[in-house]
């Protein structure tokens, strides 16, 4: 029955994701065609920034809130508790929305004239109704994952097709910002709504929860879990830092066309990625049991993994470096040749990344997650050193070539250095079947 449970929901937010990436790539290509490089470079940025504000104000509280609030004996604190860390992440969302528009503007004023002067707070500001996602974990967690998946993967199809419809009559960067802002006001609301209608008692017997309110907070049961959940925060900005930085350094240093050829290749390259985070958490049972009969099935079953998944992304690379000026012309037209040279690099990225889904779940299982943050934090210093070394030189072929080598270090090569990992890669490499087996 579990077994079913997980499948199931597997299957919902696999839909959900593929939907969601598919329609960013649409829109990427329609964008590229119908206002060209430098606006698919302005809507780029913004929504880099969009991606930093995430882990920002998610406090790495997801997870974290519904594993304290089963532990809890007491309904009232376990709804308290819940409801303590949306008023957190509700609040955080606007201070971190206010804080992400100052560095913005900074950075870039010549952003803040027209109608994206407007769209860009607007934004930045509904981005803070994610704190009711909260509600969605706890959904989760009593068993209704099918109809929250659905409701998103809903929302994104009616905010797709209504940024495509405002393309063709001739809208332009600003309405597609304001629509996004709407859709993650929506997700928020739906969800929350969602909860409303579908929770079930904490306590079967009991009533159900009151609507949230802010004031049932409490800074006595939300400290120690903010506390707890630091080590998940940071390692979220961290991760995306190393994801997002090199559109946002390129629309700093060079320009917003320069920024817009670089999305248009990096969109196509990372579209793949979709795969080995979806096939890594598929198999993540089968290497959890593997470890528990052994080391050696174990590794044996792991590196039958990391072969998989290597080849197929070698494959892909392969596939997609011989494509890429077919693939590229096709898709965005002449104006974007340049992106040809940095998907051939950029896609290599691939190979260390598919393998760092099996290898994040590795230092999981061996409880060496430290490790994960230590690695990606150097990643992220290694992508923007880098950067600021190549991009003054190479352009966005400088930008590629940092993505490479900070992903390959920060996703393989890290292993070599820390005596446990290099260890452990031995036992990898040595492992053999028994006879018995």
């Amino acid at each position: 029955m579990l077994k079913k449970i997980l499948v199931a929901r597997a299957t919902a937010m696999l839909g959900d994701r593929l939907v969601k990436l598919l329609a960013a790539a649409v829109l990427t290509i329609f964008v590229a065609r119908v206002l060209g490089a430098s606006e698919l470079g302005i809507y780029s940025i913004v929504m880099a920034w969009s991606a930093f504000l995430v882990p920002l104000t998610s406090m790495g509280l997801n997870n974290n809130v519904v594993r304290r609030m089963v532990q809890q004996q007491d309904a009232q604190q376990a709804m308290t508790l819940l409801y303590s860390a949306v008023t957190v992440r509700l609040a955080l969302g606007l201070f971190g929305g206010s804080l992400m528009l100052l560095g913005f503007y900074l950075l870039y004023p010549d952003m803040f004239r027209g109608n994206t002067a407007v769209a860009i707070p607007v934004l930045f500001l509904l981005q803070s109704f994610f704190g009711l996602l909260l509600f969605e974990f706890y959904l989760n967690y009593q068993g209704t994952f099918r109809s929250t998946a659905y409701l998103k993967t809903t929302i994104t199809l009616f905010s797709f097709a209504a940024k495509l419809a405002l393309l063709y009559s001739g809208f332009g960067i600003a309405s597609l910002l304001l629509i996004t802002g709407i859709e993650f006001m929506l997700v928020g609301m739906g969800q929350y709504l969602l909860y409303r209608y579908k929770q079930q008692p904490f306590i079967p017997g009991e009533a159900r929860w009151p609507p949230y309110h802010p004031r049932w907070f409490s800074a006595a049961q939300i400290t120690p879990l903010l506390k707890r959940s630091s080590w998940l925060w940071l390692s979220g900005i961290v991760a995306v830092v190393y994801l997002k930085i090199d559109i946002i350094m390129l629309g700093a240093m060079t320009s917003t066309e320069q920024a817009g050829v670089y999305a248009a290749a990096s969109r196509l390259s990372e579209l793949w990625y979709v795969f080995p985070a979806t096939l890594a958490t598929r198999y993540y049972p089968d290497m959890l049991k593997a470890y528990q009969q052994g080391l050696t099935p174990y590794y044996l079953k792991l590196r039958r993994f990391a072969l998989l998944f290597f080849s197929a992304a070698f494959s892909i690379a392969l596939l997609m470096t011989l494509a890429a000026p077919w693939l590229i012309s096709l898709l965005f037209g002449d104006d974007f040749s340049a992106a040809i040279a940095v998907l051939r690099i950029h896609i290599w990225a691939g190979c260390f990344i598919f393998v760092r889904y099996l290898i994040s779940q590795h230092l999981v299982i061996t409880e060496q997650e430290p490790l994960s943050l230590l690695s990606h934090g150097v990643g992220a210093l290694l992508n923007i050193g880098l950067n600021l070394w190549l991009i003054p030189t190479m352009g966005i072929l400088g930008a590629a070539w940092a993505t490479l080598v900070s992903y390959a270090f920060a996703s393989f090569f890290f292993l070599f250095i820390f005596a446990s990992t290099r260890k452990q890669l031995w036992q990898l490499i040595t492992a053999r079947k028994t006879g018995h087996h």
